[in-house]
């Protein structure tokens, strides 16, 4: 703020619907800016017309603005990811065999070593496939679906390393494993099979496989954590050497995207069960936010599945409607450029900015 000139910042919506300031879900409230600018109409005022026009002028404008005043840009010079596979198993997703991995993609890091970036991601692909499958890729904790569990009989000799080890320690145990002698510290799991169905869909998981498609979790927060006090870590801090970020530079959906980039790197590469060019994206709420920009910024996306993206996904910023440009402005600033608080601002040394003025710096016209 500082940095921008901001002093203050207008409020979000109220999430309270008997507040002064509660978000609006009145369509006769929604559209205070109607006026967008044209998508398919070049800043100098031609229109684009061929395909050729699109890709090579008038995308990249947009890019532009949307790199320098909403999702920042990303650093001419990223490190390279190396991926290493953690665990490889056998696997079960209800009754569906499958092959798990969990791998660990770690950020080169000789530049500055005191910052780690290890991007942690999951992929479960069906076993009994004769060719490459589909794959749709989740922002979300990266955990395998069903970890084998060691048989019996090696459950009996980890038990009795472990009481070796605790009695050696701590002798005051050792009349305890003799009164309770078939005690184990550790209760061997038996395989657990899913109940009947219950009426409705399955997990969605479990429909990706049941269909012949693979999926892959891939971890945000192992890239980039989700709050304003990591912007010094992660990989943006790791790129700026545990500095601030500059008013243009990255937020944390833009890195989240980076990272997603990173893992389809990994499959074209490395993975030829995989169908590369049949990747999706998937995510819910601020991960929806952040596979729309995936897909914006990164083409070799085939496909996603976005949900409740809100503000920063699909939703107009100039629209009216539950969240609003100052609930990110004064809230998850760090999923945005610097320059996007400007918008929120209510008293700064440009005077207060308003969603409209985010519309005339993309198109050069004053948007009333």
């Amino acid at each position: 703020m500082k940095e921008l000139g901001i002093r203050a910042l207008r409020p979000g919506p109220s999430g309270d619907d008997k507040a002064p300031n509660h978000a609006n879900y009145d369509t006769a409230l929604a559209n205070p800016y109607p006026n967008l600018p044209d998508v398919l109409t070049l800043k100098n005022g031609k229109k684009v017309t061929t395909a050729a026009m699109w890709w090579e002028q008038r995308r990249p404008e947009i890019v532009e603005d949307f790199e320098r005043e909403v999702y920042g840009r990303v650093p001419v010079h990223v490190p390279g990811v190396t991926w290493t596979v953690k665990i490889s198993e056998r696997e079960f997703l209800g009754f569906t065999p499958v092959i798990a991995k969990q791998l660990e993609g770690h950020v080169d890091n000789s530049s500055y070593p005191e910052i780690e970036v290890n991007i942690k991601m999951t992929l479960v692909l069906p076993a009994n496939v004769k060719g490459p499958v589909p794959v749709l890729m989740m922002f979300g904790r990266s955990a395998l679906p069903a970890p084998n569990q060691p048989p019996a009989e090696d459950m009996e000799k980890i038990n009795a390393a472990i009481k070796q080890l605790l009695v050696r320690d701590h002798p005051e145990l050792q009349p305890i494993f003799d009164k309770y002698p078939a005690y184990n510290p550790i209760i061997a799991q038996t395989p657990v099979f899913p109940p009947p169905r219950p009426v409705g869909d399955p997990p969605a998981a479990q429909q990706l496989i049941a269909d012949g498609w693979g999926y892959l979790l891939i971890d945000p927060n192992s890239i980039q954590a989700d709050n304003g006090a990591g912007l010094t870590r992660g990989i943006i801090g790791l790129v700026n050497k545990g500095q601030f970020r500059k008013p243009d530079d990255w937020g944390a959906l833009r890195a989240w995207a980076w990272g997603a980039a990173r893992a389809l790197d990994y499959l074209e590469a490395n993975e030829p069960m995989v169908d590369s060019m049949q990747v999706g994206i998937e995510g819910v709420s601020r991960y929806g936010k952040a596979a729309l920009v995936t897909l914006a910024f990164e083409p070799r996306f085939a496909m996603g599945l976005i949900g409740s993206s809100g503000e920063g996904g699909a939703k107009l910023h100039r629209r009216n409607w539950g969240e609003a440009v100052e609930s990110l402005t004064g809230g998850e600033y760090y999923w945005m450029a610097g320059n996007f608080m400007k918008y929120g601002a209510s008293d700064a040394v440009f005077g207060a900015k308003f969603p409209r003025r985010l519309l005339a710096s993309f198109s050069g016209v004053s948007y009333s």
